[in-house]
């Protein structure tokens, strides 16, 4: 089970930072990653992380902004926004796969439920 929080409201500019708390499995034999949905759009990919956190991947749109992290002794992956954008609004969805670390939707087996981000101009 995933359980994504620490979505909101932040003005342009602005940062947050999301959680999402991983129970009933074994956290490190999954990698990690963060999807983002937005009213009409399909979900995207917005950043991965390894078992190990040695190996990330990052969407275009988000590098050099986002940081991905997992904590493997707490059983969490944190998603660190920064410098955020009103493009970046949308649905925040975390999620978790037992093959290697992927980019694409179809690759991840366990979803959160989401958390909004809203970025204000």
């Amino acid at each position: 089970q995933l359980q994504a929080s620490g979505g909101g409201l932040v003005q342009a500019g602005g940062s947050l930072r999301l959680s999402c708390a991983a129970s009933g499995g074994t956290f490190t034999r999954y990698s990690m990653g963060w999807f983002r949905q937005a009213p009409g759009r399909e979900r995207q990919f917005v950043a991965a992380i390894s078992w190990s956190g040695g190996t990330t991947y990052y969407a275009a749109s988000v590098k050099g902004r986002f940081t991905i992290s997992r904590d493997n002794a707490k059983n969490t992956v944190a998603l660190q926004m920064n410098s955020l954008k009103p493009e970046d609004t949308a649905v925040y969805y975390c999620a978790a796969t037992a093959g290697g670390v992927a980019t694409m939707v179809k690759n991840y087996d366990y979803w959160g439920q989401g958390t909004q981000v809203t970025v204000s101009s």
